[in-house]
């Protein structure tokens, strides 16, 4: 006779990959602590640097860490510094792509003080970057400087509805010029390129890399373990951390009081889950309907903040244009066992030399809810 545990398990695996294999595993209501920090328009925190900052700490970010934390000085001053906890040793070893993430919230934090009519002057680590490794040493001092002349950015309206697409992509192809107007995404003259490709032997070729890259990051220990320390299954969990990689909706609390969907088990090559997983980022690889990205001419910290400012434009950019985008940063990834894609994909995207910095799929999905959010008292030390 089957046990009622046992039907509890078959019927959430069942789900699992109706779930997973749809792509919409990060969607889930009973999720309105975790996503409260995007309904603060209009919000005044009584400090026009908390209230850009509000703006800021929705930008995107690796595996959704959020390693920001800020501390207001003197009248006028933001000091930024990197969690360092919240770094990513085993999949960003040299902090690269934690670094990105700040480039993405430095966008919008002036942006947002931009469209409040006041000026900044950032200096990014202002005392040195020098080593491997982020330190307890700032990476940006901002100074809200006084009132400018109106310049309000064009992309800031869209600050608010920005997402990170995980679901898969429709059949819908992505039109040329649509992918030449996300392309314009303005970056200020920086010394940065933004790339795009819709054509499908291309797209195929990136796809396959996509593909190996994935599958190389799951199937090694260390980064497997890494992102299956970072989840957050259900929505209690989700809304006691709001950071990491985060499965909230009843469904996905079901299949973790269930067994189905647990640590151990995406943990265990061969079991239900670890297939699951493995399988449903293979479908949102193969979903995609063409790829972005982003390249500089070095890998300087500079560089990689600039890299930052230019993706969260290129993605404001494609929201405003109905346009899906997820980063796929996997073959980016910088430890040994992914050596062999990574520098397939310079070859392929950055044949003059070069670093890619960020690689994305785009396409036309559903609509996608917002990620997770720290409340800004949570990023706050005291002067």
């Amino acid at each position: 006779m089957t046990s009622r545990r046992m039907v509890l398990k078959i019927g959430g695996a069942a789900a699992f990959v109706t779930i997973l294999g749809g792509g919409a595993y990060l969607h889930g209501g009973g999720l309105g602590k975790a996503r409260a920090p995007w309904s603060q328009d209009g919000t005044s925190f009584g400090d026009k640097r908390l209230d850009a900052l509000a703006f800021a700490i929705l930008a995107p970010n690796p595996h959704n860490r959020q390693p920001w934390m800020f501390t207001l000085s003197g009248a006028d001053k933001i000091i930024i510094t990197c969690d360092l906890e919240k770094r990513l040793p085993a999949t960003d070893p040299f902090d690269r792509q934690i670094t990105i993430g700040f480039g993405c919230l430095l966008e919008l934090l002036e942006m947002a003080a931009a469209h409040m009519g006041i000026a900044t002057k950032t200096v990014l680590f202002p005392e040195g970057q020098e080593g491997a490794h982020l330190d307890s040493r700032p990476i940006a001092e901002v100074s809200f400087v006084g009132a400018e002349k109106w310049v309000d950015d064009p992309l800031f309206d869209l600050v608010l509805q920005r997402r990170t697409s995980r679901n898969v992509f429709n059949d819908t192809p992505v039109p040329e010029d649509v992918l030449a107007a996300v392309l314009k995404a303005e970056t200020s003259g920086r010394a940065i390129n933004l790339g795009g490709t819709i054509e499908p032997r291309r797209v195929g070729e990136i796809k396959d890399l996509a593909r190996q890259g994935w599958q190389i990051e799951y199937e090694t220990q260390a980064t497997r373990r890494e992102s299956i320390r970072l989840m957050r299954i259900g929505n209690r969990a989700v809304n006691e951390n709001p950071d990491g990689i985060s499965l909230g909706g009843m469904a996905m609390g079901a299949m973790g009081a269930s067994g189905v969907l647990t640590p151990k088990a995406l943990d265990r090559p061969g079991s239900f889950a670890f297939k699951a997983s493995l399988n449903a980022y293979f479908r949102l690889i193969e979903s995609a309907r063409g790829f972005v990205f982003v390249t500089s001419k070095d890998n300087a910290r500079t560089s990689q903040i600039e890299a930052g400012r230019a993706w969260v434009r290129l993605n404001l950019r494609a929201q405003d244009l109905g346009l899906g985008v997820q980063p796929l940063s996997q073959i980016l990834q910088e430890f040994p066992q992914m050596a062999e894609p990574f520098e397939a994909v310079h070859t392929m995207l950055a044949p003059q030399g070069g670093i890619v910095q960020m690689l994305g799929r785009i396409g036309y999905g559903p609509k996608q809810d917002p990620s997770p959010r720290w409340p800004l008292s949570a990023k706050l030390y005291k002067a």
